[in-house]
């Protein structure tokens, strides 16, 4: 007579058949871990709550925290605002002329991030709208190299249609190439939008300091001064 055998129960019966590999070995119960691994997010949570603050916040939190553990962040933070000043080699965009491409973007991109924007002849909305952001980026992140030349001037018969075209060196190499903004958010692309692209293609770190503040940024409240709904219309 054949005795059925619930593997998963526990019973003595079980587990001498389990020594003896009779049946295999009852599966770890998952809560242990998922308990385990919730509490140590938790820790972790705790110890890097301050990871995204900047040196005005981790001020206004001294009646809050240890000093000493505050001051950890301050120099921190301080440190990696040191570090940015002296990469801060270009903060502006520039114009390029083709036989000066080789010079100011493929072999620049040995030292730095270079991304260049070939523009519309005819200024079309989404170029319009990236010229502008290109500007608040320069102004930002300095570390990276930001090149503007209009397309037909850097590729002979470029299609207008193609512009804005984003192209990202680094090591002399094309690591990225956006045609249009259609894979950002179209007219409607803001800085954020760009910030993350940049995130993407490591160019930025997602801790970065600088992108703290970006929604307290003039530059990042622009509906009204790019006025989208003229663009619309000027896209249709």
């Amino acid at each position: 007579m054949q005795v059925e055998v619930n593997p998963n129960e526990d019973t003595e019966w079980n587990d001498i058949l389990r020594q003896h590999g009779i049946i295999p070995e009852k599966p770890q119960d998952p809560e242990p871990l998922i308990q385990e691994a919730l509490i140590e997010a938790e820790h972790k949570a705790y110890e890097n709550r301050l990871e995204d603050k900047d040196i005005d916040e981790l001020d206004a939190l001294e009646d809050e925290e240890d000093e000493s553990f505050l001051q950890q962040y301050r120099q921190k933070r301080l440190a990696e605002l040191s570090t940015l000043q002296q990469t801060s080699l270009f903060n502006q965009v520039y114009p390029l002329q083709k036989v000066d491409y080789a010079r100011e973007v493929t072999e620049a991109s040995n030292n730095a991030f270079v991304l260049v924007n070939l523009t519309s002849q005819g200024a079309n909305v989404e170029s319009r709208v990236l010229s502008e952001l290109w500007r608040q980026l320069a102004a930002k992140f300095g570390d990276i190299k930001f090149c503007e030349i209009r397309a037909d001037m850097c590729i002979e018969g470029y299609p207008e249609k193609n512009t804005p075209t984003i192209l990202v060196y680094k090591d002399t190499e094309i690591r990225r190439q956006l045609i249009t903004l259609r894979e950002l958010n179209g007219p409607r692309t803001k800085l954020p939008d760009l910030e993350k692209l940049l995130i993407d293609i490591a160019a930025l770190k997602e801790s970065d300091v600088r992108l703290k503040k970006r929604d307290e940024d003039e530059d990042y409240r622009k509906d009204d001064e790019l006025n989208v709904e003229d663009y619309d219309d000027d896209w249709d």
